[in-house]
């Protein structure tokens, strides 16, 4: 199932997001979310917490995000105090979209496993709900390693393949070429010459399990069953999911926590020197 799947282009502006007109809302395809959409919210806000939760690392330094999708995550860091923010998306319509309802950033429509940088450019990359879509899941991080100065940081997010795609071989959402446990992303980050710092989860918090046993165990199959069988949400759970804020998740650690059965992934990893 494809986040964009479980939304629906109309209704009422999310808590917190400007309301767009058609012309200005990056279409929902299926490969990413995007601000402003009521049905969406849910999967818009479970992005925008690894955002939040990574601002005050990006602060004061030059930063990558490979994979910008719409912009939002991009325009997040760069008012957290980013001294620079460069996005590459290989996307044409995402990258018109960024350049144009973000206009100070710096877009480039590149591929991600050749991207357009100069070796040690950068002492960040930001690389959140990506490495599941694309097919060269090492030569990307190599390419990450390339651009980042010594000692730079890789901030990655991914769903978590047990969760995500429970007991299936291949990936529930048809846009993801290989999801990933948090042992697999461990390996493919040290295997790509990064010592990992921290590998945590992303969780519901105390609203969202309200939200969980309010819908018969999960707000995220209520979502799913309804998108399945063509049908109406009812305003309720709309409006659930509508006020859903990024604050309703918790991040947990691997250290403190057991992360399987997290919904996210969440990487932060060092370029490994010499």
């Amino acid at each position: 199932m494809t986040d964009a799947d479980l939304g629906s282009s109309h209704g009422t502006t999310t808590s917190g997001l400007e309301a767009l007109d058609t012309d200005q809302q990056l279409a929902l395809t299926g490969e990413r979310t995007v601000p402003g959409i009521p049905a969406e919210n849910y999967w818009f806000r479970r992005h925008e917490i690894a955002y939040r939760h990574i601002a005050g690392r990006c602060a004061g330094r030059d930063v990558l995000e490979a994979g910008s999708g719409e912009g939002y995550g991009a325009a997040m860091i760069a008012d957290a105090g980013a001294s620079s923010v460069i996005c590459v998306d290989y996307d044409t319509a995402a990258v018109e979209h960024t350049r144009r309802r973000y206009p100070r950033l710096v877009v480039h429509q590149g591929n991600l496993i050749d991207l357009p940088l100069a070796d040690a450019s950068v002492d960040v990359v930001v690389n959140f709900q990506v490495i599941e879509h694309l097919w060269d899941q090492p030569r990307f991080v190599a390419e990450c390693r390339r651009v980042l100065r010594p000692g730079g940081l890789l901030l990655m997010s991914t769903p978590n393949r047990i969760t995500f795609s429970p007991g299936r071989d291949t990936p529930l959402n048809p846009f993801h070429t290989r999801e990933l446990d948090a042992a697999e992303l461990t390996e493919l980050l040290l295997d790509g010459g990064f010592e990992v710092d921290a590998m945590l989860g992303v969780v519901h918090g105390p609203a969202l399990r309200a939200l969980d046993t309010k819908w018969g165990g999960s707000l995220i199959d209520a979502q799913i069953e309804r998108a399945l069988a063509g049908e109406p949400w009812p305003d309720e759970l709309t409006a659930d999911v509508a006020g859903v804020v990024a604050a309703d998740f918790d991040v947990v650690d691997s250290r403190e926590s057991d992360i399987d059965a997290s919904l996210d992934l969440f990487a932060v990893a060092s370029r490994a020197d010499g």
